[in-house]
């Protein structure tokens, strides 16, 4: 059994793990990578493994950085199917053609700009063509149902807790009547937090492929202290008449009820809506968008990518981002070279659309509200598989994060070969 590792080793995003049995290819996750431009372009654009020797792909999950290059597989020969769960599937497609929307807008965007200055135009990853194709490849399952996808090969997901559909993929191979099981975490959630169920335990694995984003370090817990700091900063916009800006990743809570813990449930089915507030407006049109560029506050404006990497949150940043009143809130977790990594980091110039721009708005972080294990989380993981897995990678972290929660694990489990794949590596278990 080979494992080759083509995105998210010693990185966060770009997930991208092969697995190689004999007579098949499988690949978990196809995310698009986010950081440095010309470093991004490249590696989307060369996945590193040829598609059409893929058999299938087994999706943890919806977010960009785990579906997000996955419409370029069939211009690339592959042919085979997604599996991924019902759930996921649905908000894959949602997400996926808004990916090639925003793409294409950035790219002309950014085009204008560059042709300016007689630079080569950039463009797009795919299109809404490619995504109708991938798209009709998905085969959506149910949380522990059990897939065929080979002879030898079944695979079943397990409630991850991460966001809407999330799962962890576990897969069983099987030959001369041994079987061995993989179990790739996906990103896992956190336990006690709103909407979405808690993780489910894990199952029993000879090999487990962990996510390590918040591999070393601890969140802090939701309460009155973090519903004080959102109160500050919300007093603080009343009195300045400023903006609060959020990059968001909350596009995963909604929908698909079957996924909701008790508490949601019963609100929902007793007729409540808990988005229904005098207080909140939804935009839609592009149009609408920018109107809040010029609008006063106070307000908040809720909007993606979480990472700033694309979408309407760079043009609020570029508005509002000179402005010492105003306030940018990050609640998730913000990839290397990314322009949310630059700003939680306190860069006092950042590039927006490829233009240095003086940053003075104000920088908060409350990463309580993070999606995301953190270290104690991704560890009780570890020990809640009985029998321990001969083999974890450690994955989807950076370095010093994967390293760290690396280290942890092998004190606690001496007996367990830990192993932090480069990126392309490939390792035989």
């Amino acid at each position: 059994m080979k494992f080759s590792f083509y995105g998210a080793a010693r990185s966060v995003t770009g997930s991208r793990h092969l697995l190689e049995v004999p007579g098949f290819r499988l690949l978990f996750d196809c995310g698009l990578f986010q950081g440095r431009r010309e470093e991004a372009v490249r590696r989307n654009r060369d996945l590193g493994f040829e598609p059409k020797s893929v058999a299938a792909v087994l999706l943890s999950h919806a977010h960009i950085d785990h579906s997000g290059i996955l419409p370029v597989l069939p211009r690339q020969g592959f042919s085979g199917k997604v599996y991924l769960t019902r759930a996921s599937a649905d908000l894959a497609g949602i997400m996926l053609e808004d990916s090639a929307r925003v793409q294409e807008n950035d790219c002309r965007y950014v085009n204008k700009q560059e042709k300016r200055r007689g630079k080569t135009c950039i463009h797009p990853f795919y299109d809404g063509d490619d995504v109708k194709k991938i798209a009709k490849r998905f085969e959506g399952s149910r949380y522990g149902e059990q897939l065929k996808i080979a002879p030898r090969v079944t695979a079943s997901f397990h409630d991850a807790g991460h966001i809407l559909g999330s799962a962890a993929v576990r897969v069983k191979y099987t030959a001369r009547g041994n079987t061995t099981t993989v179990l790739f975490s996906g990103d896992l959630g956190r336990s006690h937090m709103p909407i979405l169920r808690d993780p489910e335990p894990p199952p029993p694995c000879d090999v487990l492929i962990l996510e390590s984003t918040y591999g070393d370090r601890l969140h802090e817990q939701p309460g009155e202290e973090m519903k004080k700091k959102a109160q500050d900063l919300i007093a603080h916009a009343r009195e300045h008449r400023s903006k609060i800006i959020v990059p968001a990743f909350a596009v995963g809570r909604t929908r698909h009820p079957e996924c909701y813990d008790e508490e949601t449930l019963k609100t929902f089915s007793s007729g409540g809506d808990v988005f229904a507030s005098r207080y909140i407006r939804f935009i839609s049109s592009p149009e609408d968008s920018k109107r809040l560029n010029a609008m006063r506050g106070p307000c908040v404006i809720i909007s993606s990518s979480g990472m700033c990497e694309g979408g309407r949150v760079i043009h609020h940043l570029k508005h509002a981002i000179q402005d010492e009143a105003n306030v940018i809130m990050f609640v998730g977790f913000q990839a290397e070279h990314t322009l949310g990594r630059k700003l939680v980091e306190g860069w006092d110039v950042v590039p927006i659309f490829g233009v240095p721009t003086k940053r003075r708005a104000q920088i908060v972080k409350l990463n309580g509200l993070s999606a995301h294990a953190d270290r104690n989380d991704l560890l009780a993981y570890v020990r809640a598989i009985s029998p321990r897995p001969s083999t974890i990678f450690i994955v989807h972290g950076e370095e010093k994060q994967a390293l760290s929660l690396g280290a942890a694990i092998q004190a606690e489990h001496p007996k367990i070969d830990v192993r932090i794949p480069h990126q392309s590596s490939t390792h035989e278990v």
